[in-house]
């Protein structure tokens, strides 16, 4: 039988190339794919490779601006070296060996600076817990210095400024109390070491006057002073002039004063080195004086203190609302009872002032007075204080106080229509009107420094004189060569 046979027919061969040419196409495919994958594998660890040194790169240089822009006491021997760990995890900033022995290298690298404005009844304790930094470290800065008790007094408004490291723990903490001041405390090893600048500013003397037409206040305002400065030149007048009662249009004054400067800002005024006072035709004249002792205080040409033993009123800018009066109608027994001092009106809490100094002999509160405070200065004079809202803190019997300072506040207990102030005033136990008692003196210049004085008074007297003979109603800046009189002056 014969079979058949479909197939072509090929000799061996053609079959062994067409075997070859497969074999060769599959390896030239296989081999071009795996090429193409090597080389994306390469390119792609090129470029990781550039981005991690570009990333490094930023650190190194970011670290090292840190360190150099903060003043850290950590000295980096060159740029900071950056090393990759084993498992390329983690990046670690090496320092000094003397500073990664003290620190955890870890966390020697700066994250953040953070700056912190003290809130009302904000103390250290409540911005560190708001912060979340370590409260050891709180103590740490607390007990690291004499320096630190500024930081238990801490102002709204003010900012503290921290430096933190990638574990939230302070590295440094700077508070500026003023513009002239800066506290530093810089971490080493398990401490703080405490740094404090002052700066100086610069001085100007100028001289202003002024006429007034309804108000001392209003007055100051339209030649550019601020109130603190008004009220500082009505405190050196207060002995002899009543700003309240006393004041009448076209009274003028007359101020050679310092203002200060930082950088070419105006920081603020400085001391009042001379002023005159014209007062319903009445004129007054003071200088300010430093003694050898270092002491500074207001003189009138003569060298006697401007100062007196008593202040006129213990309540600044208030109103008199009821004179003293020997046959006063009494205003809730509506009986003649005599009024033995003087009702001093004030909204409730105006601060109450010691007229001189003294012993606090009494401190308490009974029916008719209210709240009440009694001060002796020394045996001959006695000054009484009635109906205060409260006292201030650490007045109590036994203590002693002087002029000017707080003594409690004006109020309406015991037997009062009114927030008011009650002042008597006794010498010898006998009750005088507080506003027309004699007052004695405070010291004079001393012998010892009685030539001093006239040298340096003189010179800001004449000052005074040549701008009042000018009629300079606008800010002047005095030469230098009288600012340097005035300073070389003691």
């Amino acid at each position: 039988m014969q079979h058949s046979n479909n197939f072509p027919r090929y000799p061996i061969s053609h079959l062994l190339l067409a075997i070859s040419l497969t074999i060769g196409l599959a390896f030239y495919f296989y081999s071009s794919q795996g090429a193409e994958q090597n080389e994306r594998v390469n390119t792609e660890g090129i470029l990781l490779k550039v981005k991690e040194e570009a990333e490094l790169a930023s650190l190194n240089e970011r670290t090292s601006q840190e360190f150099e822009t903060k003043g850290l006491e950590q000295q980096v021997t060159a740029t900071p070296v950056i090393k990759e760990n084993a498992t390329k995890a983690a990046l670690t900033v090496l320092t000094s060996p003397k500073e990664a022995t003290a620190w955890d290298a870890s966390n020697t690298r700066l994250l953040d600076k953070k700056i912190e404005k003290v809130r009302p009844g904000d103390n250290l304790a409540a911005i560190f817990a708001r912060l979340k930094i370590p409260a050891r470290q709180l103590h740490l800065v607390l007990d690291s210095d004499p320096l630190s008790t500024r930081l238990k007094r801490i102002y709204p408004g003010h900012n503290l400024e921290f430096l933190l490291n990638n574990s939230n723990e302070l590295v440094q903490l700077t508070y500026q109390p003023s513009p002239l001041e800066t506290l530093n405390f810089r971490r080493s090893g398990n401490s703080y070491n405490a740094t404090f600048e002052t700066r100086v500013p610069q001085t100007s003397v100028v001289y202003q006057q002024a006429t007034i037409d309804s108000s001392l206040f209003l007055a100051g305002q339209n030649i550019g002073f601020n109130d603190d400065l008004t009220l500082r030149l009505a405190h050196i007048f207060q002995w002899d002039i009543d700003f309240v009662l006393d004041i009448r249009t076209n009274d003028q004054f007359h101020v050679v004063y310092e203002e200060r400067y930082l950088d070419g800002n105006f920081l603020g005024y400085g001391q009042i080195l001379a002023a005159e006072f014209k007062n319903q035709n009445n004129i007054y004249r003071a200088v300010r004086y430093t003694d050898s002792a270092g002491q500074s205080d207001y003189y009138n040409p003569d060298g006697d203190n401007m100062r007196k033993a008593f202040l006129r009123a213990p309540v600044e800018f208030s109103r008199i609302s009821s004179n003293f009066n020997p046959r006063r109608l009494h205003p809730i027994r509506k009986r003649v009872s005599p009024h033995r001092g003087i009702d001093y009106a004030a909204p409730t809490g105006t601060p109450i002032l010691a007229a001189g100094d003294g012993k606090v002999v009494a401190a308490q509160k009974n029916g008719p007075n209210g709240n009440y405070v009694f001060i002796q200065h020394g045996e001959q004079f006695q000054t009484k204080y009635l109906h205060l809202s409260k006292f201030a803190r650490g007045v109590r019997r036994g203590k002693k106080v002087s002029q000017g300072q707080v003594i409690g506040y004006v109020g309406s207990t015991g037997w009062a229509t009114a927030a008011h102030l009650h002042y008597e005033f006794l010498v010898n136990g006998v009750h005088q009107n507080p506003r027309t008692v004699k007052l004695p003196k405070a010291d004079a210049i001393s012998s010892g420094e009685r030539e001093k004085f006239m040298l340096a008074s003189s010179g800001l007297l004449d000052l005074l004189d040549s701008y009042k003979a000018r009629g300079i109603a606008q800010k002047a800046t005095l030469p230098e060569s009288i600012i340097s009189s005035i300073t070389a002056a003691p």
